[in-house]
């Protein structure tokens, strides 16, 4: 908790394409956090750090490119593939009973909390652009606003 002289810092989201081509409004004292299993090397270079606990657990990920390949080979394009096996594999829910049970993944999501009440603005970052494909960042910034307003 913080003293209520302090000042929140912001939270938002974006994905690393949106970063890499300026495509991002992102302020310069804004801290990119990424927040994915497996970086790449051009992915590291574009955050300043990466959270891999508060990624989808691996065999969620997999089973969803599973789900996901399945589709696109069924004729369905690559949004509707990805938005679908979504659904299909239960990602949400799943995912959230992760970031409920990773003792990891709590203490993460604690630790941003804790950047954001001693006034850092943070922005989340991930692969996918979230104005065509479901991303897990989504529901971590909310989880993390819900517990934002609580601890306010």
């Amino acid at each position: 908790m913080t003293d209520s002289g302090s000042t929140l810092g912001s939270l938002s989201d974006t994905y690393v394409a949106a970063i890499q081509h300026d495509l991002a409004s992102l302020a310069p004292d804004e801290t990119l956090v990424g927040v994915v299993r497996r970086p790449t090397g051009w992915f590291h270079g574009a955050v300043d750090e990466n959270v891999p606990a508060l990624a989808p657990p691996a065999d969620l990920l997999e089973e969803t490119k599973r789900a996901e390949t399945d589709l696109k080979r069924r004729g369905i394009c690559d949004e509707e593939a990805h938005n679908a096996a979504w659904d299909q594999v239960g990602f949400s829910s799943r995912y959230e009973a992760h970031l409920d049970d990773s003792a990891d993944a709590r203490a993460a999501i604690d630790a941003l909390v804790d950047r954001l009440h001693d006034g850092e603005s943070i922005t989340l970052v991930c692969f996918e652009n979230t104005a065509k494909k479901r991303c897990h960042r989504t529901t971590l910034r909310e989880r993390i606003e819900d517990r934002l307003e609580r601890t306010a």
